[in-house]
C-alpha cells in the first residue's frame, strides 16, 4: 500500500467528513473551509484518492503554531501514518515562519507525541460550552 502525503490539499467537506466519521466516530457534518482558510498549513494522507489521515496546523499569525485534529482512519492505524503527518506538519510550520509548535493531547497519546519530539509543558484549558 502506497501512502501519499499532500501539503494543503483541498479534499472538500465530503472527504473530510468521511474521515471524521471513521476516525472520531462522529456523524455530524461540518464545513471545514473557514478553518482551513485560516490555517498555517494542513497535511493529508492518501491511499489512492481516499483521504485516510489529516493534521491541521493552526497559528497565531506570528511565531506560534498549534497541531490540531491529528487523525487516521482506524483501518490504516499503526502503520506510521500519524507520525508521517506530524513530521510533515513540523517541516511546514518551520518553513512558514513558526518558531514554536504546540500540541495538546489526551493522556493515552503522551508516548506518541513524546516520540515525535514534543516536550512536556504546563498548560491550561477552560470549557466554554457544554
Amino acid at each position: 500500500m502506497q501512502i501519499e502525503y499532500r501539503d494543503d490539499p483541498n479534499p472538500g467537506n465530503e472527504a473530510l467528513n468521511a474521515l471524521w466519521a471513521n476516525a472520531w466516530d462522529t456523524r455530524s457534518a461540518r464545513d471545514f473551509s473557514p478553518v482551513l482558510s485560516r490555517s498555517l498549513a494542513h497535511v493529508g494522507a492518501f491511499s489512492g484518492t481516499r483521504m485516510i489521515g489529516f493534521v491541521n496546523v493552526a497559528w497565531d499569525g506570528g511565531i506560534h503554531a498549534f497541531i490540531l485534529d491529528t487523525c487516521v482512519d482506524p483501518e490504516f492505524r499503526r502503520q506510521g501514518i500519524a507520525t508521517g503527518l506530524i513530521e510533515r506538519a513540523k517541516i511546514l510550520a518551520r518553513d512558514r515562519g513558526a518558531e514554536w509548535l504546540h500540541v495538546d493531547f489526551e493522556p493515552h497519546l503522551t508516548h506518541f507525541y513524546r516520540q515525535a519530539g514534543f516536550a512536556p509543558t504546563e498548560a491550561g484549558l477552560i470549557r466554554l460550552r457544554d
